[in-house]
């Protein structure tokens, strides 16, 4: 026997290979390990004997001890019997064929048993480098040894050497299961991440994802269960604290649409007086508020229950020459706005100060006029603060751009300008008609008008091919029910376009849509959804501009509500950048994008309008309906619950 078969005939795995890396030979215990039968192994490339995630380090070893002639080192997993992996440390040197002279490569596993934990250390090193924490378990003792990684990780847990039951016991009682479940049925591969809630000795709890594998620690070793944890409880804070802003920002967000679309559909003075107190002070965090209307060059003076009437019978029947904030904001068009009783006195020494005892001697007061300077003089609106206040830039012109809606409600219920038919074409003019054929979808667009005010308002939809083939969808919805908002609307949707046709990502073509609108100064805001869907695999990206969520029927009856990420309405607030998400259309569902006027009523909350509409949507999917006849199913349900708003419906499922 020469010395190259002695080398092949030790119990551990050997094999010997030409300076190429070509397997010469290979005792059974590499076979074995390498999970292939000696036959299939021999002249193969020694690199491609390896998983893929393996085959650069096994590679290199080689190509070390071949180059350098100097013995090397390197733990590698094994494939392993029974499809457990083995980590192994092996060695590769040159050593020489007796018979024929020729230097070969012996690479062999080494005796690791005294020193389990050296092959463990690649493993640390790389958790810690990818900013996790590493720990393992042995079943047969109960026992969880923290290895170390990431410090930030590895100090939540400060003893080395815990027993099981001491670790679950931090473990929040709720996901305690989902942890022993963790353990008992690790898999052979890596356990998708579980969170678990984890209470630490000094700064409370954690929220951590914790993955597992099953590895043999040596040839012939004892099995172990390692487990990666992450701390993503920072992440999980700023996530929350993102939801409750965008919460916050979308139930602003309605507040406005619906003051705005309030003030739009007031049929009556009273009506629009009635719309102003109820809402103004809230709206904007004010203490207070009053609403002064022109009659015949004198003020007529209303407030809220934050300001009572006697408190302010200075100001009604004021004229309109009178030197004082209200009737100066109404004859200039410009908003005034008083920081204290002091400043009052200095620009209007004549003028009343309302006197409002439960404020104190000093409080803050913003008057916004109805209509710009040259337009007729309507009247004003105030609002009172609590000493100190100052509105933001956002504020005041939020506030001009309310003000100026409740300006042109007024004027129409003055003038008494319906003008249905020209709105009413108008709008129709607006509204595009769908390409006959969008490749690889099939798409139902349906609106109906209010039955309020001017019959107008400003909803829209849109679908349109981009230049890679993509599908291009979008549904909006700007505030107010006039010939104006027919109009901005026409904007939105030709800006959108015309963006899109340069840069299709939905999140870009609205942050330089609202930067556009924002530039032009407008008295209107939109809200707007958007997707882009590839029909090839379904992929669709959106986002939403403070829009209606969008609705997922699907094919087996049941339904879901998918809120998209984004920003608030367009028109408003400039330098945002709307956040975008991407997922899967497959061909069992079919998405529903509705304007608000579809789900909700005088007497249906958006909750309950989206849970009608998504039931009734499910159920025409089921029933195996088309998307032409989907729509005109969920154009049924908002007429049955006698909508006040426009109407706006767009279908769209893969063919």
């Amino acid at each position: 026997m020469d010395a190259s078969n002695e080398l092949l005939q030790r119990a551990c795995p050997s094999a010997l290979l030409t300076l190429n890396g070509a397997m010469r030979g290979l005792n059974d215990a590499m076979a074995t390990a390498l999970g292939r039968p000696a036959e299939q192994c021999l002249g193969r490339d020694f690199g491609d004997l390896w998983p893929a995630s393996q085959r650069m380090s096994a590679e290199s070893l080689v190509g070390h001890a071949a180059k350098t002639r100097t013995a090397a080192m390197r733990v590698l997993e094994f494939p392993g019997q029974s499809g457990v992996p083995v980590a192994c440390l092996l060695e590769a040197r040159q050593v020489k064929d007796p018979a024929g002279g020729e230097q070969l490569v012996w690479v062999h596993a080494l005796d690791s048993r005294k020193d389990l934990r050296s092959l463990v250390i690649p493993f640390r090193l790389a958790t810690e480098a990818a900013d996790l924490g590493l720990w393992m378990y042995a079943p047969h003792r109960d026992q969880l040894e923290w290895l170390g990684g990431a410090p930030v990780v590895a100090a939540l847990f400060p003893d080395s050497t815990a027993p099981f039951s001491g670790v679950i016991s931090a473990v929040h009682p709720d996901d305690r299961e989902a942890f022993r479940q963790l353990l008992r049925a690790t898999p052979i591969h890596q356990s998708p991440w579980v969170s678990l809630r984890y209470l630490t000795q000094h700064d409370g709890w954690h929220q951590l994802a914790v993955r597992t594998r099953r590895l043999r620690l040596g040839y012939g070793g004892p099995e172990r269960i390692f487990g990666v944890v992450r701390d993503d409880t920072k992440q999980e804070m700023r996530k929350q604290k993102a939801q409750a802003a965008l919460a916050a920002e979308r139930q602003r967000a309605k507040d406005i649409a619906d003051f705005s679309s309030a003030l739009i559909t007031a049929a009556t003075e009273q009506e629009l007086q009635q719309v102003v107190l109820t809402r103004l002070a809230a709206t904007f965090g004010a203490c207070g508020a009053l609403l002064a209307l022109v009659d015949e060059d004198r003020l007529h003076v209303s407030t809220d229950a934050g300001i009572a009437m006697r408190e302010v019978e200075a100001l009604h029947g004021l004229r309109l020459g009178h030197p004082s904030p209200l009737p100066e904001a109404i004859r200039t068009g410009k908003p005034q706005f008083v920081r204290n009783r002091k400043q009052h006195s200095h620009r209007w020494p004549h003028g009343p100060f309302p006197r409002l005892d439960r404020l104190g001697s000093d409080y803050a007061f913003a008057v916004t006029p109805l209509s710009e300077t040259g337009d007729q003089r309507l009247g004003a609106w105030g609002m009172v603060y609590d000493s100190g206040y100052r509105p933001s830039l956002d504020e005041r012109t939020l506030m001009g751009t309310l003000a100026g809606l409740a300006g042109q409600a007024l004027g129409r219920i003055r003038l008494q300008q319906a003008r249905v038919e020209l709105a009413t074409a108008l709008q129709q003019t607006m509204l595009p008609t769908l390409p006959e054929h969008l490749p690889g979808l099939e798409v139902a667009a349906r609106y109906l008008p209010s039955r309020d005010g001017l019959d107008i308002g400003g909803d829209w939809y849109d679908a349109f091919v981009m230049l890679d083939g993509a599908i291009a969808l979008e549904i909006g919805d700007v505030q107010g029910h006039d010939v104006d908002a027919a109009a901005f609307m026409g904007q939105v949707r030709m800006s959108i376009r015309a963006i899109a046709a340069q840069d299709p990502d939905p999140g870009s073509v609205l942050t330089r849509t609202n930067e556009l609108l924002t530039a032009m100064d407008p008295a209107r805001f939109a809200s707007c959804t958007m997707l882009c869907i590839d029909p090839r695999g379904g992929r669709v990206t959106g986002t939403s501009a403070g829009h209606v969520p969008v609705l997922c029927a699907h094919r087996d009856g049941s339904h879901g509500v998918r809120e998209l990420p984004g920003g608030p309405v367009l028109g408003v607030v400039p330098g945002i950048k709307y956040r975008e998400e991407t997922f899967t259309l497959d061909e069992d569902t079919t998405l529903i994008m509705v304007t608000d006027g579809v789900v909700e009523g005088p007497s249906l909350t958006l909750d309950a309008g989206l849970e009608r509409a998504g039931t009734l949507a499910a159920q025409a999917v089921h029933d195996g309906l088309n998307a032409e006849d989907t729509a005109d199913r969920i154009l049924d349900a908002a007429t049955a619950v006698d909508h006040l708003d426009d109407v706006a419906v767009l279908v769209i499922r893969r063919t």
